[in-house]
């Protein structure tokens, strides 16, 4: 049985009652790909929208915090930290951010950490597109997680 599924298959959101409180981490990751020219004129991290390390960082914040919102079956739940993480590749001209989540609560929080990534990868593809409308937002995914009944996860 798929757990967001009901018996006569309508979806529901898993009753997570039962469960214990624990501390729960997890760790996303995407890279947003420049062609070189663009790469270069934005490596001080400026763009004509501003810092884009900045405003990005606060981004994935907020989209982390919103999830329960944009996915619909997806718990709301406490959050305790959010850290989210932009740092340069010059030899793939990208930009790499990482966002790592925590809450003490009774289920995860995957989905916030992925969150956070995207909406940290749109906003520098937002902020950039003036540049080159090719940019490429790539390789978004969970790289582990931890804590709760299925315990440790990476990749």
């Amino acid at each position: 049985m798929i757990s967001h599924l009901d018996k006569k298959n309508n979806p529901i959101m898993v009753d997570v009652g039962a469960k214990d409180i624990t501390l729960r981490i997890a760790e996303a990751e995407g890279e947003v790909v420049f062609d070189k020219i663009s790469f270069n004129k934005i490596k001080n991290l400026k763009s004509k929208k501003g810092s884009i390390k900045n405003t990005a960082i606060i981004a994935g914040i907020m989209g982390a915090k919103e999830t329960s919102r944009l996915i619909p079956l997806c718990h709301n739940i406490p959050i305790d930290s959010i850290n989210v993480q932009i740092t340069k590749n010059v030899k793939k001209n990208s930009l790499n951010v990482k966002a790592i989540v925590k809450t003490s609560s009774k289920t995860g929080v995957e989905m916030e950490a992925l969150t956070a990534v995207t909406v940290s990868c749109l906003t520098i593809y937002d902020m950039c597109k003036y540049l080159n409308k090719a940019i490429k937002i790539k390789n978004i995914k969970l790289i582990s997680k931890k804590g709760g009944k299925s315990g440790f996860f990476k990749i």
